[in-house]
């Protein structure tokens, strides 16, 4: 007759604690990270000076930014134009527009990511009076854009989301990415100044 196999039991009670440790942490993790990540509504959105779409998943953020707009009769939309095709929807409007146009803002961050996004609204702000801003982005980037955002400006920074359908595995890659993002914020801030934040 074979020997017993060894029951769960013969695992140390170390590696048994250590294992238990590790899920309560990825757990945890996967519950602040649904907080910070996905339920990201604000309760309430007021009337701001402008209303900016940030760039990338177009098709998801432009009808949610030209709905504020409508809504809270905003008097200015700005879209970053960045010429890429997750942007193709905003880049199409920026195109067709006549310039200058007061309703409408289209603008070239330097660099295809949040920080340069967050430097330009900044300047945007600042010479336009914005003293209030809704920033539309997807719901996995509110809080990290927020932050850089509130990082850069003076502006009162409210920030409205918007839904993309994602896969569970998408699901964990954003989370993921934006985790080390808001990380990275929080410790290399991109701006001097401490604007109200979101």
């Amino acid at each position: 007759m074979p020997p017993p196999l060894p029951a769960l039991t013969a695992v140390p009670r170390r590696a048994r604690r250590a294992l238990a440790a590790v899920l309560a942490a990825v757990l945890l993790w996967l519950v602040v990270a649904t907080q910070l990540f996905v339920n990201v509504d604000p309760l309430s959105v007021h009337r701001t000076d402008a209303v900016v779409m940030l760039g990338g998943a177009a098709a998801e953020r432009l009808p949610v930014a030209l709905r504020l707009q409508r809504e809270l009769n905003a008097p200015v939309l700005a879209l970053s134009h960045t010429d890429t095709p997750g942007n193709a929807a905003a880049d199409e409007l920026c195109n067709a527009a006549a310039f200058p146009s007061p309703d409408l803002i289209c603008f070239r961050p330097g660099g295809m990511d949040t920080r340069s996004e967050a430097d330009v609204i900044a300047d945007l702000a600042a010479a336009n009076g914005w003293r209030s801003v809704t920033v539309v982005t997807s719901s996995y980037h509110v809080t990290r854009a927020g932050r850089l955002i509130g990082q850069c400006t003076t502006a009162d920074v409210q920030m409205v989301a918007s839904h993309p359908v994602l896969s569970p595995a998408q699901w964990l890659r954003r989370f993921v990415i934006e985790t080390g993002g808001l990380i990275d914020a929080s410790l290399r801030p991109e701006c001097t100044v401490q604007g109200s934040g979101m």
